[in-house]
């Protein structure tokens, strides 16, 4: 899958919307960097190929209690907990989970896309705020596996 012009567009209209002011994306050996220039508004972009590019660790999250595993974000969007606006989210901290269950929603590019536990156990920690955006391989979640 490649990024064509409407993708930049979309994901640069997703960033307008959002509180961040900067965007790196890694597709298909092609970097993609969207900074906000400053308060007037606009985007500065960058293109590297990625072959330049040191393979860094997904950004950094609070402590890992032992025992814990990641539940990291499948894709680049923005970040819900619950189903629609007003109802009860998905999972709680302390919330016991399968491997199919359904954790959070991601949305890209107006598509609705459920995120899966792909654990059993108990939820740990919830890292992202609600409507945020999030970055592929971005820990969402933590769980402590059964035994």
């Amino acid at each position: 899958m490649t990024l064509t012009a409407a993708d930049v567009a979309e994901i640069m209209r997703v960033i307008e919307q959002s509180k961040f002011d900067e965007l790196s994306l890694e597709m298909d050996g092609v970097k993609l960097t969207l900074r906000r220039a400053g308060v007037a508004g606009g985007f500065v972009q960058s293109v590297t190929p990625q072959s330049d590019l040191s393979h860094s660790a997904a950004t950094a999250a609070p402590y890992k209690a032992q025992g814990d595993c990641d539940i990291t974000s499948p894709m680049l969007g923005t970040f819900y907990r619950a189903p629609k606006p007003g109802s009860a989210p998905f999972v709680e901290i302390g919330s016991v989970v399968d491997v199919d269950s359904v954790i959070a929603i991601i949305e890209v590019m107006k598509l609705m896309n459920t995120v899966r536990a792909g654990v059993k156990g108990v939820i740990t920690q919830i890292l992202p705020a609600d409507e945020t955006l999030v970055e592929f391989g971005e820990v969402l979640m933590r769980a402590r596996k059964d035994a």
